[in-house]
């Protein structure tokens, strides 16, 4: 018996790849133009689809938009979950290695390292609440992500501090998105860059015994 071939659309791609293309390009296309300004046209060129495809997979843009920040935020996880820094055994290492990390990404492209969830909240929070909402929870997510370790950090080090971890995990994050920003701004990663060195600085302090 022969084996049952995918369906597929006129281009001759199976459904579910095209799909997948439609959130590879919606991440690339998005993070290089903003939301507002990538059309549909464009994203199926770059993914090398119809728009047939498209809409037999997406009602909308704003749908694939949401569908796209489920994408990145399921790749980012994995990305992180396996990254190197995770196997460091001190907490507060892992916390100044996950900065180091991002940092060491930063000499990709600009639409590879820069955030797709804050590029579109930036644009989407009142015109797209749904946007703004896929885009809040993905991101308070990975801010939860790194909250765990500040947390065991703050155990290991007999920290009682007048923060939390969650509060501490969010600033990261709120200078984490300014980075990109002025990334974006500046056409390179340069003060990006030199912006996490100074997070860093400041997390060697604040996760650090008082004598």
């Amino acid at each position: 018996m022969s084996e049952r071939k995918k369906p597929s659309n006129k281009s001759g791609i199976a459904r579910g790849e095209a799909r997948l293309r439609l959130l590879d390009a919606a991440l690339q296309v998005i993070r290089e133009k903003g939301y507002a300004a990538s059309s549909v046209d464009d994203i199926c060129q770059a993914a090398g689809v119809t728009k047939g495809a498209f809409f037999h997979h997406f009602a909308a843009k704003e749908d694939l938009a949401v569908a796209a920040a489920d994408h990145f935020a399921a790749m980012a996880e994995g990305i992180f979950a396996t990254a190197p820094y995770r196997a460091l055994p001190r907490a507060k290492d892992r916390v100044i290695g996950y900065v180091r990390f991002r940092q060491a990404i930063m000499d990709r492209a600009l639409a590879e390292f820069t955030c797709l969830l804050g590029t579109m909240v930036q644009e989407a929070y009142d015109t797209h609440p749904v946007i703004r909402t896929a885009c809040d929870r993905h991101m308070s997510d990975h801010a939860a992500m790194v909250q765990r370790d500040i947390d065991a950090a703050m155990a290991e080090e007999g920290l009682s501090p007048d923060w939390t971890a969650e509060s501490l995990a969010f600033y990261i994050q709120a200078v984490m998105q300014g980075s990109f920003i002025f990334a974006k701004a500046k056409q390179g990663p340069a003060i990006a860059k030199a912006n996490l060195d100074h997070l860093i600085t400041y997390l060697e302090i604040a996760l650090s015994q008082k004598p």
